[in-house]
Parts: structure tokens; C-alpha cells; sequence
């Protein structure tokens, strides 16, 4: 099953050991506390796994989905990411605001926001630099996705 035909399996199981699945992120890693980026990991990854790729949006953000993070070209053997971290030779795509970088939620409404976390398994590595224009990695990703997994969170 592969992106290109819309039919990635949500196998992926997606956990954190800060980010509580319906529970509100911490502070942390919102724009209120440090702003680092959130640690990560999955299991249940599909046979043919070449390589990992990690979303953060906001689908609910004032103007659209925002993406906060996107990061590519993450080691299928390694089944997380560190807190604040992005290990060699991941790279990272520009966020809403044109940034390589994490983007840490920042809401500027007072309602609660649902924050996800996607975890992509693909097919292949990006074909993609860092600092990839983020419409250019959102393509490429669906186009190589085998199956994905999500952790979903608010804040506000």
C-alpha cells in the first residue's frame, strides 16, 4: 500500500513519555515553556520501511492547518526522537512560518487547539535537501507513505 494511491495503513503505533494521548501537552514544548521539541517513538512499522518521517500540525489553527515541525530521513532501526533533537542525517522541512526548524504551539486564540503528532513510514529516502520548501516535503511524503501512525494532544 503506498501514498500514491491514498491507502496508507494507520498501523503505527505513535507514544511519548511526556505527551499523554488526549491529555494537554506540557508546557515544555509550547511557546508559554522552553519551546523544545517533543520526545517521540513508534513501533509497528510495515516490512519495506526505508525511512521515517515526522509531523507536527495543528489542524485547527486560525488561516488553516499549521505544521509546526517536519522532519525527514529518519533511520527505520531507530524507533524514536529525543527530546530537542534531529539525528544525523535527518533533515527538516520549513515550517508555516519558513523555518528549518520546530515551531513549538503557540496558539493565538483562547480555545484549545488538537495538536498531531505523525509518525510516516516510506517506501524510499526523500530526495529532498534541508530546509525543503514544505509543500515540496508534504508531496513527496504522501507519494512514498506505506503506513503512518498519529498521537494526537491539545493545548491552548
Amino acid at each position: 500500500m503506498s501514498g500514491s494511491n491514498g491507502e496508507a495503513a494507520d498501523n503505527i503505533t505513535v507514544t511519548s513519555p511526556m505527551i499523554l494521548a488526549g491529555e494537554t501537552i506540557p508546557e515544555r514544548y509550547t511557546c508559554k515553556g522552553e519551546g523544545v521539541s517533543p520526545p517521540l517513538s513508534w513501533s509497528g512499522l510495515p516490512d519495506g520501511v526505508e525511512s521515517i518521517a515526522v509531523l507536527i500540525d495543528d489542524p485547527e489553527a486560525v488561516g488553516g492547518a499549521t505544521v509546526h515541525w517536519l522532519v525527514y530521513g529518519l533511520d527505520p532501526a531507530n524507533p524514536e526522537l529525543a527530546e530537542g533533537s534531529v539525528p544525523q542525517p535527518a533533515r527538516q522541512a520549513r515550517n508555516v512560518s519558513g523555518e528549518a526548524n520546530y515551531a513549538a504551539p503557540c496558539p493565538v486564540d483562547d480555545h484549545e487547539h488538537e495538536y498531531r503528532f505523525t509518525v510516516y513510514a516510506l517506501d524510499s529516502e526523500l530526495d529532498l535537501p534541508e530546509a525543503a520548501p514544505l509543500d515540496e516535503a508534504l508531496r513527496a511524503i504522501a507519494a512514498h507513505t506505506l503506513a503512518r501512525g498519529r498521537l494526537v494532544a491539545t493545548g491552548g
